[in-house]
């Protein structure tokens, strides 16, 4: 138990961030409601929205990430982060001394460094959350003075190099969705026993996911054989339109359902049969908490080219199958649902696989951590 302990969770820059990390202080505030608990973020991402209303006292500091890429775009870019950077620490130092927490977690996004680096600075016990199969160059240059560094692959331990006790908890995901029933949400969603492909390529759309999708229920449209849930993303708006043009009108053909977002994805996740997807740590942990077998798309526009990695830690597992982008047809992709469909036992196994690598216990896992580090300030 926490008791009357203060925890600083450092998290920010998509769900996939905040959404654990709000998983993990729910826990805290459930089993020690006692604890005071501040979360530290940026002012312009979503943590900013989502924290406050999850009733969690929020404080930002100013931070961006550099741009790899070579142009003058990229130097401006840089020099003005390199210069929040420097402004950053200072804000960060600033809310520790006020805050004194007992124990600082960073669980990703660009916020997490300044903030791990100067409670290190200040001896104040640390932890970070690797979600990544390969780390990114922030939180290796953190780890090393961690006192706990958590992962949610095994491989990633391989990679990092602490002081401190490396610990696999997994990646937790939200209660609902590890909750969620098959049978009713099927109901819900008004599906009779033909499968469901639920396919989403991230919250910004991804264009040769949204294409190869495309051709993939432009292909099998006619039979009607099975449903299609289907999230465009902000940037495959155009996709109804396209379909259209196929002959495919989504006001006729109910069994093809197009979103830009999908806002309940524990009720479309627990109803799929067959999930194609992004190989983002989120995205992962809850296809592996349900079970679910999946054709991953890793993108190949991320740092260390980590959904690469993540992916395959499923593949060498027998629990996904993997399509890179640069083979990704939508010829390709029919070619691999069809095969799937086709065999409802190979499918099962892969989803019993997937679920194996799954760890539902991990925001307990995290907490206990937290517990250990809080209890033993320097």
């Amino acid at each position: 138990m926490l008791g009357n302990k203060k925890i600083l969770f450092a998290a920010g820059g998509t769900g996939g961030h905040i959404n654990p990390a709000l998983a993990v202080a729910g826990l805290i505030r459930q089993t020690s409601p006692q604890a005071k608990i501040l979360f530290v973020g940026t002012a312009d991402k979503m943590e900013a929205r989502l924290i406050p209303a999850a009733g969690f006292d929020f404080k930002s500091i100013g931070i961006s990430g550099f741009r790899r890429d070579i142009s003058i775009k990229s130097l401006k870019r840089n020099l003005s982060t390199l210069a929040k950077l420097l402004k950053s620490s200072r804000q960060a130092k600033k809310i520790l001394q006020d805050f004194k927490p007992d124990v600082v977690v960073g669980l990703g996004g660009y916020v997490s460094g300044p903030v791990l680096r100067m409670a290190q600075k200040l001896r104040i016990p640390t932890a970070i959350h690797e979600q990544n199969a390969y780390p990114g160059v922030a939180n290796k240059a953190v780890a090393k003075n961690a006192d706990c560094v958590m992962l949610t692959v095994a491989a990633a331990g391989k990679r990092l190099h602490s002081k401190g006790t490396v610990v696999l908890t997994g990646l937790p995901v939200r209660g609902e969705l590890a909750g969620a029933d098959r049978a009713k949400s099927r109901q819900e969603l008004g599906l009779d026993e033909r499968p469901m492909i639920l396919s989403m390529g991230g919250s910004l759309g991804a264009r040769s996911m949204n294409e190869a999708v495309g051709e993939l229920i432009h292909a099998k449209h006619r039979a009607a054989d099975c449903y299609f849930i289907h999230a465009t993303g902000n940037s495959g708006t155009w996709l109804p339109g396209l379909l259209k043009q196929k002959g495919i009108d989504l006001k006729k053909e109910k069994h093809v359902m197009i979103r830009e977002y999908i806002n309940d994805m524990e009720r479309c996740l627990a109803a799929a049969d067959l999930v194609v997807s992004r190989a983002g740590a989120s995205s992962l942990s809850e296809i592996q908490a349900l079970g679910k077998p999946a054709i991953l798309i890793p993108s190949p526009n991320v740092a260390e080219n980590h959904q690469y990695h993540n992916a395959m830690a499923l593949v060498e597992n027998d629990a996904a199958v993997m399509i890179e982008e640069k083979d990704l047809t939508g010829e390709r992709l029919t070619q691999e649902v069809n095969r799937l469909l086709s065999n409802p036992a190979r499918m099962a196994q892969i989803g019993a696989n997937a679920q194996k690598m799954a760890v539902p216990d991990s925001a307990q896992r995290i907490v206990a951590c937290i517990e250990t580090l809080a209890n033993k300030k320097k």
